[in-house]
């Protein structure tokens, strides 16, 4: 059976380009990788199939003899070179070094998301743990924390190398971190690219390195970082910083600081969100005839409140827009207090006798109304 064009195999012009390439067989692995097709020999055929093409139009020397010369070029029968041996190209152990090359992963498993050769790597992301008080975390402010983490060498300035001398390129990967190279595989002969042994990825040869941070350009130091807590924040809630973190990898950008906000409780609000909610006793007295009475506010300011007349123990008063601001915008929550009674537990012999006679005047009977205790435990009472 004649061989398909391997233009066609991956369903792309000739005159595609390099990254054209390389993404049609991405999609053709996807699909056909034996690793989900198990036991399906059409696949596992097309996958070949689809591996051989790639392997030729992703060569600019194997693509230009294609071109001009078809499948002939690589058939010893013709003339052509050393031939495929079934799925023509070089390798990779159970699939998985091919993924190195194509998706810059660690193998069709892993998603094609690994970070192979000198692929550019964001830096590690750190987290921190900071304590605020309930005011700070209302009205935001700004402080001051003291990180541990791995910096970029002042003495080498990250590149590894002790002052005065250079990095070189790496002779055995030229500088590209990867090298080439090929297995035989159940499909055939196939090729992969790995992380070059010599300068483990890097491209760069350290001859001398720096005697401070021995090479790897990085230290790990103490810094102190401002941070800006925005009014609104709440407990439990992080802050991340991006840009904060370590140092990235291949010139890749810096990872991000995550701080966990811890908000101390306090002594008279309780919060929920934006709302604040606070308990103020009042006395009986109050409560009954009316008056006015001072409330706390979150800002310090006293607020003041005429308690009407009557006012049952458990009544909410809602100040509006008292509460705390809500995070990344103008707008503030409100206040709600709760007005609790405060029933006085003793009373003295006068106090007792206003009271008995407040009762009798809302029709309360002398047997009604609890007897007065002595000193000898006798309830003292009227004959």
């Amino acid at each position: 059976m004649a061989k398909r064009d391997y233009y066609e195999v991956l369903g792309i012009q000739k005159g595609a380009s390099q990254d054209e390439i390389k993404s049609a067989f991405r999609k053709a692995a996807k699909l056909y990788h034996p690793d989900l097709h198990p036991g399906d020999k059409d696949a596992e055929e097309k996958f070949k199939e689809a591996n051989e093409a790639y392997e030729v139009l992703s060569d600019p020397d194997k693509r230009a003899k294609y071109d001009q010369f078809g499948h002939a070029a690589f058939d010893p029968s013709m003339g052509g070179g050393a031939g495929y041996s079934g799925a023509g190209f070089g390798g990779f152990g159970g699939f998985g070094d091919i993924f190195d090359t194509i998706f810059g992963g660690s193998g069709f498993g892993g998603g094609f998301s690994g970070a192979g050769g000198r692929r550019a790597q964001k830096g590690r992301t750190l987290r921190h743990r900071m304590s605020i008080s309930f005011e700070e975390a209302a009205f935001g402010v700004s402080k001051t924390i003291s990180i541990t983490k791995e910096v970029l060498c002042d003495t080498c300035q990250g590149t590894g190398a002790e002052p005065g001398t250079s990095t070189e390129t790496c002779s055995r990967c030229k500088g590209a971190g990867q090298v080439r190279v090929q297995q035989n595989t159940p499909f055939g002969t196939m090729a992969s690219t790995r992380t070059c042994e010599a300068c483990g990825g890097s491209g760069k040869i350290i001859k001398s390195p720096c005697k401070v941070c021995r090479g790897s350009g990085r230290v790990r130091k103490s810094v102190n970082i401002s941070v800006d807590i925005p009014a609104g924040i709440d407990n439990g809630q992080i802050l991340s910083m991006a840009g904060a973190g370590e140092p990235g990898v291949n010139g890749g950008p810096s990872g991000d600081l995550q701080i966990e906000i811890t908000v101390k409780p306090h002594k008279i609000f309780v919060r929920d969100g934006s709302n604040l909610y606070q308990t103020i006793k009042i006395p009986y007295y109050t409560a009954v005839l009316g008056g006015t009475i001072d409330v706390a506010s979150l800002e310090g300011s006293t607020l003041r409140y005429d308690v009407a007349a009557g006012t049952q123990s458990g009544t909410k008063v809602r100040f509006r827009e008292k509460g705390v601001t809500m995070l990344h915008t103008t707008k503030k929550g409100d206040m709600i207090v709760t007005l609790v009674v405060d029933v006085p537990k003793k009373l003295t012999d006068e106090q007792r006798a206003c009271v008995e006679k407040l009762a009798e005047s809302f029709g309360a009977n002398n047997d009604d109304l609890p007897k007065k205790q002595t000193l000898f435990g006798k309830k003292k009472g009227k004959k």
